[in-house]
């Protein structure tokens, strides 16, 4: 799972790497508990006084994993549990970002759409390429993603 999101410091700064390009580093559930994981490590961290926040490949974020949001539905009950148990731990991480006692750079190249947008809203700060593409566009999945408008109205 920390292969997902790794980490390293240089001079004080955490740098974390979403690290599922494959993906475009999609916020599945194994995504946001490695991130989660990495951001409390960092809480207690005296020797760190900032984070950025980056990732690999072409993307920095495309939002919640579409493909396991299709199987959460298959589930008896629709994936009603599936889904308030992802959308919760989602809400959770980025209440940890904004939370995190250092100030939060998000680094962005590609697109951040959705949640992703919603992950580089609740950094204290974005620094976006020329690349960036910010987005919280409906799907055809009978999804809106309307979750992020609190953090993106922020920023």
């Amino acid at each position: 799972m920390s292969d997902l999101v790794t980490r390293r410091d240089q001079d004080g700064v955490a740098i974390l790497s979403l690290a599922a390009p494959q993906t475009l580093n999609a916020l599945s559930t194994p995504m946001l508990a490695a991130l989660a994981d990495r951001l409390a490590a960092l809480a207690d961290a005296p020797d760190i006084r900032a984070v950025i926040l980056r990732a690999e490949g072409k993307a920095f974020c495309a939002g919640h994993d579409l493909k396991e949001i299709q199987a959460l539905r298959a589930a008896p009950d629709g994936g009603r549990a599936g889904l308030q148990a992802l959308f919760d731990r989602c809400s959770a991480l980025m209440q940890q970002v904004a939370a995190l006692p250092q100030p939060v750079i998000a680094q962005v190249q590609g697109v951040a759409t959705a949640a992703g947008c919603q992950l580089a809203c609740s950094c204290d700060l974005i620094v976006a390429s020329d690349t960036a593409r910010f987005g919280v566009n409906g799907i055809n999945l009978g999804l809106f993603c309307s979750t992020p408008a609190v953090a993106l109205s922020r920023r």
